[in-house]
């Protein structure tokens, strides 16, 4: 076991930061790129395709938001790097011990070789039976962040959220696509079948058609149709799911359209 060194530790922790900024980065140029080739599928008509894509990217978008937990988990041990130098034996500090419990259990879920090592770092410092605590167990450690856990979690996305993704990015390059799920759309239809023709017009068009007759009232229709067209796709793209940590996850889609 290697001696604890604050020098090398600090400049590892610098470098470690450096690289989880760098990689997020990467991660959203790519997820750019994802989401225009989604909207390619979907003017293709590829819809099923385009949803596992879709799955894909929000794992993603889960994989980036560990990423910047690790970074602040970080920036924590670099502000706090006194304490952590200072700490003596199997228990860090209560102050960076969510840090230190949180890298040391997250960073084998990462690429990155800088995290690597200042894990094995910091597992070094704190020693073997500290080490052996947060090998990966069910239940998991104690001492490791909900939030982390929630990060490294298997997850399968919901359809609705799959569905609020694809309308999302459809909207956002200007690609028509219409979820075939709720029951918006039968009772607009049986509404409209119940009225048929002039008896779907004869209420409505007493207001209305004693101003306007003959071919003004084609005039109107359209626009009122826009009207009420307008507020219908909104209405599915941007229902938030059950889960407060999905809907804003789909708010952090939008953000970086």
């Amino acid at each position: 076991m290697q001696p604890w060194n604050a020098g090398r530790s600090k400049v590892q922790i610098k470098l470690s930061i450096q690289r989880l900024r760098t990689l997020q980065e990467k991660k959203l140029a790519l997820a750019k790129k994802a989401r225009r080739d989604i909207a390619d599928l979907v003017a293709k008509s590829r819809t099923e395709t385009a949803k596992l894509r879709v799955e894909g990217l929000i794992q993603d978008d889960i994989y980036v938001e560990l990423l910047e937990l690790l970074e602040l988990y970080s920036e924590t041990l670099q502000a706090r790097f006194g304490l952590l130098d200072q700490s003596i034996g199997e228990n860090p500090d209560p102050s960076i011990a969510d840090a230190v419990c949180a890298i040391v259990y997250a960073a084998p879920r990462t690429e990155l070789k800088e995290l690597h090592v200042l894990r094995e770092i910091l597992m070094h410092k704190f020693g073997r039976n500290f080490s052996l605590s947060l090998q990966p167990s069910d239940p998991p450690p104690a001492c490791v962040p909900p939030r982390i856990l929630s990060k490294l979690a298997i997850y399968t996305p919901p359809s609705e959220l799959v569905d609020a993704y694809l309308s999302e990015i459809a909207r956002g390059y200007g690609v028509a696509y219409a979820p075939l799920s709720k029951e918006d759309i039968p009772p607009l239809e049986d509404d409209d079948d119940d009225g048929n023709g002039s008896g779907s017009g004869g209420e409505g068009q007493k207001d209305e058609g004693l101003k306007v007759e003959g071919t003004e009232e084609r005039t109107p229709a359209p626009a009122i149709a826009e009207k009420s067209a307008a507020p219908r796709g909104p209405v599915v793209v941007k229902k938030p799911t059950p889960e407060d940590e999905l809907a804003a996850r789909f708010e952090r889609l939008k953000s970086h359209r």
